[in-house]
């Protein structure tokens, strides 16, 4: 499980001693890679009550054309690029800033699809 507390040793590599153990809401979670497939979401729930909406595969992305200000939901067909991480291209992986080839051209993903259950994109060339 990956811990997302405070680091035991100091900015300049000394010894730190915790004055606590882990916690359970320090905890992180397994990554949501959302890969390009029919759709299918799963619901976290996060500190407050709230939840979240993780989008685990999905094949339709909601484009907006900024030249005409409309927006429309177009199928996707691969991931062109993804500066996250390279190997995120052979493997489908949407991830925000991933460029997507769509049946419009190219659009970035403006938002986190692990996040926010949907695929928002920009077009940046046709």
């Amino acid at each position: 499980m990956r811990w997302q507390g405070k680091s035991a040793r100091k900015v300049t590599g000394g010894r730190l001693i915790l004055n606590r153990g882990k916690r359970k809401f320090e905890t992180g979670r397994e990554a949501g890679d959302t890969t390009i497939a029919p759709v299918r979401k799963k619901r976290i729930s996060t500190m407050g009550g709230n939840m979240k909406i993780r989008l685990l595969r999905c094949d339709v992305a909601c484009v907006s054309d900024p030249a005409t200000g409309k927006s429309s939901k177009i199928k996707i067909q691969s991931v062109v690029d993804n500066k996250a991480n390279l190997n995120y291209i052979r493997r489908n992986i949407i991830t925000r800033g991933a460029v997507i080839k769509t049946e419009l051209g190219d659009a970035m993903v403006t938002n986190r699809p692990s996040q926010d259950g949907t695929v928002n994109a920009v077009l940046i060339g046709k």
